[in-house]
């Protein structure tokens, strides 16, 4: 999926799992959003992206992804990014590049916790391209309602090149999974998943230095607030060693009809 057509200069056409039923993963549109802009930039690495969903996608139809190339500095280069199907917008995206620079450095520490022991991963977890697991999950399986926050540790199906932008995509696009079901815990037992409305409304991303997505990484969520059919939810991203590679903040619809 991340291997797209260059059809011109700015313009890339991409593909979609086959298998796919319904609307198209959101993770996955940031990702190839991600790979097209990077495309169009030389030796600078992505550190933050911004993107807007606008439609459901339809993973029947290849999209196309049109780059903007906004400005090329001394140290950042700016694009802004535009996925359409059917004649139609689904997706925008603005995004940063850096050359790799030295500096301050502080960040917030790690909660106390540690990965899961591989004998305790169910073997129907392996079948996808990431592994997922949930910390309390048993207390998250629950109808009663929750504080809003949750913490997911995560890795790759298998080893992943040494390449960072590959390993910047596959991030975006798993940071994309997990977010939005934070918003409602609060709220269990108020609505049925089934009947609500739930979608994507914005993602956005910073990156903060390297990773390798083949070993563990602590996903550390929680919603400041719900409102107005809308739930806020914040990510942190850390490393299994501790460092924190990566901030999210997502805003979805969780509508009750």
């Amino acid at each position: 999926m991340l291997d797209l057509e260059q059809v011109e200069e700015n313009l890339f056409r991409a593909l979609h799992p086959q298998a796919r039923e319904g609307r198209l993963y959101g993770g996955q549109i940031m990702a190839q959003a991600l790979v097209a802009a990077a495309r169009t930039v030389d030796e600078r690495i992505v550190h933050s992206v911004h993107g807007y969903f606008l439609r459901p996608g339809d993973p029947k139809v290849p999209a196309i992804i049109k780059v903007e190339r906004l400005r090329d500095g001394g140290s950042f280069s700016s694009r802004r990014v535009v996925v359409v199907q059917r004649g139609e917008a689904i997706f925008n995206m603005d995004l940063s590049f850096q050359a790799e620079e030295t500096g301050l450095v502080h960040q917030d520490p790690m909660p106390a916790l540690v990965p899961p022991e591989p004998e305790k991963i169910p073997k129907h977890l392996f079948a996808g391209a990431f592994l997922t697991w949930r910390h309390e999950f048993r207390r998250l399986q629950s109808d009663e309602p929750q504080p809003p926050e949750q913490f997911v540790w995560f890795k790759t199906n298998g080893e992943v090149p040494d390449d960072p932008l590959l390993q910047a995509s596959l991030l975006l696009y798993e940071s994309d999974n997990t977010l939005l079901g934070t918003a409602r815990l609060p709220h269990r037992g108020k609505y049925e998943r089934a009947t609500m409305q739930v979608a994507s409304l914005d993602h956005a991303m910073w990156f903060h230095g390297s990773f390798d997505l083949s070993e563990w990484m602590l996903y550390a969520q929680d919603s400041p607030s719900t409102s107005q059919s809308r739930g806020l939810t914040r990510g942190r991203i850390f490393t299994q060693a501790g460092r924190l590679v990566a901030n999210t903040i997502q805003e979805g619809l969780i509508r009750i009809r």
